[in-house]
């Protein structure tokens, strides 16, 4: 479901062939859910159960494994298996066996991809664009990210303040973790989580960016 299973997927993978199932992700990851739906269906197999993992505190909400499994179902041209969803989300490996209880079948009628909710741009200030590149992703930027968005909502700010993005690699890589603010044009490395939780009270919510990280421009 989340950016920190893409970090785990070795021990999904090894969950999933213990149980003759596959791995997919809903962002961040590959191969994505809509395209592992589509190549078991083309297959031929017939019904497919989906369980959603969450390892990490910060993940999409339940419903958008509907979502997207629902919006694949009335895409799909052709044969189309029997999609069941767990009715929750697991967030321990341990327990995906006891998730297979209790399941909902996809109809194609769940709500679609699209909001009037989710039009137009927030009105955030300052976008934080969190590197997950090999590197910052090795060096701890998980813990990085998970700790701006805590602190975040702990201060009381949200989307339409500050938003905060996963990236790619943002090429500073030794000193990763790897963390900018825009339209600031302010870059911070070695972002540990005490680090994150400095720019979000200093700057992002003070005002002032950190010296004691902030890389020369």
């Amino acid at each position: 479901m989340s950016v920190t299973d893409v970090d785990r997927r070795d021990d999904l993978l090894a969950a999933a062939r213990d149980r003759d199932a596959t791995v997919a992700f809903l962002q961040m990851g590959d191969p994505p859910l809509s395209l592992e739906l589509t190549r078991l269906a083309d297959l031929g197999v017939g019904d497919i159960t989906l369980v959603g993992v969450n390892l990490g505190p910060l993940a999409p909400a339940h419903s958008w494994l509907r979502r997207i499994a629902g919006h694949w179902f009335r895409e799909r041209a052709g044969l189309r298996p029997t999609l069941n969803v767990a009715t929750r989300l697991v967030s321990l490996l341990g327990d995906l066996d006891a998730t297979l209880t209790d399941c909902k079948p996809i109809s194609g009628t769940e709500p679609g991809l699209t909001s009037t909710a989710w039009e137009g741009v927030t009105g955030h200030r300052r976008q934080v664009l969190v590197c997950r590149g090999p590197r910052c992703t090795a060096r701890g930027g998980d813990e990085t990210m998970r700790t701006l968005i805590l602190a975040l909502m702990e201060a009381g700010v949200g989307d339409n303040d500050v938003l905060v993005t996963h990236t790619g690699c943002q090429f500073p890589c030794n000193q990763a973790p790897v963390v900018s603010v825009q339209p600031d044009d302010v870059w911070y490395g070695d972002v540990d989580p005490a680090a994150a939780r400095a720019i979000v009270t200093g700057h992002l919510v003070g005002g002032s960016p950190i010296e004691s990280h902030r890389l020369p421009r």
